[in-house]
This record gives C-alpha cells, sequence and structure tokens, in this order.
C-alpha cells in the first residue's frame, strides 16, 4: 500500500480487492463491521472528498459511481482525521468538509407526526431522529450549514436547496427558557437558531 506521500495505482487497485471482499462477506447483512477490524496503518492514499462530494484519486475525479459507493462503506474516523479501513489495511484519506452529501429530502406523516428521510450522494437513505440527528453550524458568509448524522461519527453536508426547505417547515419552540427556531422529525426537534435572530434576518 502507498506510503504518506505516495500513490499508485497498484495501492488503488489492492484497496479496491479488499473492500470488493469485504463486501462480499457481508452481502445482506449491511455495512462492514469497521468497529471490529483493527488493521495496521499503511500511509495515507491521495484521495480525497471534496464539500461538493466528488471523490478524487491523484486529482482526477473518480467517475464510477459504483467504486465510490463501495469505498464509502468503508470511511471511519478518528478524531479529526478520515480513513478508509479494511480487515488488512487503513490508509489515510482528506476530506474538505463532511464525507457524504445529502442530496434528495422526503417528508413523510407517521402516526408520531412528520418524519424527514434524506438519501446521501451514495444512494444511503438516513430517517433524521433521534439516533440520526440534525445539526447547524454557522457558515463563513454568515448563513448556516446544515449536517445529517449517517453513522458512527460520519455526517452528511445538507445542500443548499435542502436547507432552504427546512427552513420553510421550520417553527418557533421554547428550548431551556429560550425562543429557538428550528426543524421537527420523528418527534425531535432540532434547533436552527434563535428566533429572535432569525426574525431579524427576515
Amino acid at each position: 500500500m502507498a506510503k504518506q506521500g505516495q500513490s499508485s495505482n497498484q495501492g488503488l487497485d489492492g484497496l479496491t480487492a479488499a473492500a470488493n471482499d469485504a463486501a462480499k462477506a457481508v452481502a445482506g447483512k449491511g455495512l462492514p463491521p469497521l468497529h471490529l477490524w483493527n488493521p495496521p496503518f499503511c500511509g495515507d492514499l491521495d484521495m480525497r472528498i471534496a464539500a461538493d462530494g466528488t471523490w478524487f484519486y491523484m486529482g482526477t475525479p473518480i467517475g464510477r459511481p459504483a467504486l465510490v459507493r463501495l469505498f464509502s462503506t468503508i470511511v471511519k474516523r478518528e478524531g479529526d482525521k478520515y480513513f478508509l479501513v479494511t480487515p488488512v489495511e487503513k490508509v489515510g484519506i482528506r476530506v474538505d468538509d463532511a464525507p457524504f452529501l445529502a442530496v434528495e429530502m422526503v417528508k413523510e406523516e407517521h402516526a408520531d407526526g412528520r418524519r424527514l428521510r434524506f438519501r446521501t450522494n451514495v444512494d444511503d437513505w438516513v430517517d433524521c431522529d433521534s439516533a440520526h440527528r440534525l445539526r447547524f453550524e454557522m457558515s463563513r458568509d454568515g448563513g448556516l450549514t446544515p449536517y445529517l448524522h449517517v453513522r458512527a461519527d460520519l455526517w452528511a453536508k445538507v445542500t443548499r436547496a435542502l436547507y432552504y426547505d427546512l427552513v420553510d417547515m421550520g417553527e418557533e419552540r421554547m428550548i431551556d427558557g429560550r425562543p429557538m427556531f428550528g426543524v421537527e422529525s420523528a418527534g425531535e426537534f432540532f434547533p436552527m437558531a434563535d428566533a429572535e435572530q432569525v426574525r431579524a434576518a427576515l
């Protein structure tokens, strides 16, 4: 496998083969059990996930959606660093913002109220609930950027178009004695910002 600062097609091919083997081993049983694997660190791979969700290898976009999907199942985060992990190796990759992008939202009505479901850029569907929360961070332009918890310590950045949809369905609620503006899903309320600031911005 490629060491720090080095990359090779052989390294990528080896990683792809190992990821394929892992996928076959859990076929029909969900995602690979990354938390059970403790392979040696084999250096950094020249692979990057851009802020718009595009995967790059050696500066070139990976044009095969199936390969991106495969690699997305073996992404692991440790602290502020990201890795691709198989049973036999762990390589570092760069992530500009979040490893996933939430690109579609469906609003469903259930007996317990509204439930929001999000599709990521690698075709995972995630229900927004107490286990998969929305969080909102201040962006450099002064606005808010929403993120959806996907799994483990991995998040999806919600697209700007979907953010506007969330704002449209938002409401005010008192949280710890403060009026907050946010959105509800699956019985959980996810605050976006102080309601007074939101009213002032409108």
